[in-house]
């Protein structure tokens, strides 16, 4: 199996960590996004290939993982100005032609989800599309007021088991996927709904450790809490 990591975003609110490297090249502890993201892929499924969709500082990327990783080989597409999460994975499937599944992920997720569950769900289902899905986090705590406004508990930032968020991995059938997505656009905003409209993304629940890093206080949060669960990575 492929896996694409879209590893073009500017990472905006990491400054001035990205001033001088993409996002995925952040550390938590020590290790790059990147490269956290590269041994759990590897611990999990068997991957002919990484392919690495670049943009802001791509050369910083390619520069420290060249062309293979622990026996995996690697290659790297660049944009050459922002195509949005839809224009890079189109940009990066176009010349496909074998019917074939792909992982693609967001290059800022860091979970110690079991991917092969995800990936016999795939099969099972035979959507265009399976969407990780993970509970909402509140980014506030929050306060529980009862029938008489009177203030009976407060829950520092909790999960609503039962509303969910794009987990920003996904299994694909990448020569079905093609003409869905645009040539600059979102992949969540532009593909996503119409193949709604089709019955095409059938969702994978995940309950556990799942993080996104786009922020200086999320980096210093995962940067606490990967220590638990890090030997599960």
């Amino acid at each position: 199996m492929k896996a694409i990591i879209l590893a073009g975003g500017q990472g905006l609110r990491l400054r001035p960590l990205t001033n001088d490297k993409p996002k995925a090249m952040v550390s938590i502890n020590g290790k790059p996004i990147a490269e956290i993201q590269l041994n759990w892929l590897i611990k999990n499924i068997k991957l002919d290939q990484i392919i690495f969709s670049c943009g802001h500082k791509g050369e910083i990327l390619e520069n420290h993982f060249e062309h293979e990783y622990q026996g995996v080989p690697i290659n790297y597409v660049i944009e050459e100005e922002p195509l949005g999460t839809g224009g890079a994975v189109r940009n990066t499937i176009l010349d496909l032609d074998k019917d074939e599944d792909i992982l693609i992920m967001n290059g800022d997720i860091i979970t110690n989800m079991n991917l092969s569950n995800m990936i016999e769900w795939h099969s099972f289902t035979q959507t265009m599309v399976t969407m990780l899905v993970v509970p909402y986090r509140s980014p506030f705590g929050v306060v529980h007021v009862d029938k008489l406004r009177n203030i009976r508990k407060f829950e520092e930032k909790p999960e609503f088991k039962d509303v969910w968020i794009n987990g920003g991995v996904y299994l694909v059938q990448a020569k079905r996927l093609k003409k869905f997505l645009p040539e600059r656009g979102d992949i969540e905003r532009e593909t996503f709904p119409r193949l709604v409209d089709y019955g095409e993304i059938s969702a994978f629940p995940y309950y556990g450790f799942w993080r996104v890093v786009d922020s200086i206080k999320d980096l210093k949060e995962v940067e606490k809490e990967i220590i638990e669960i890090e030997s599960t990575l």
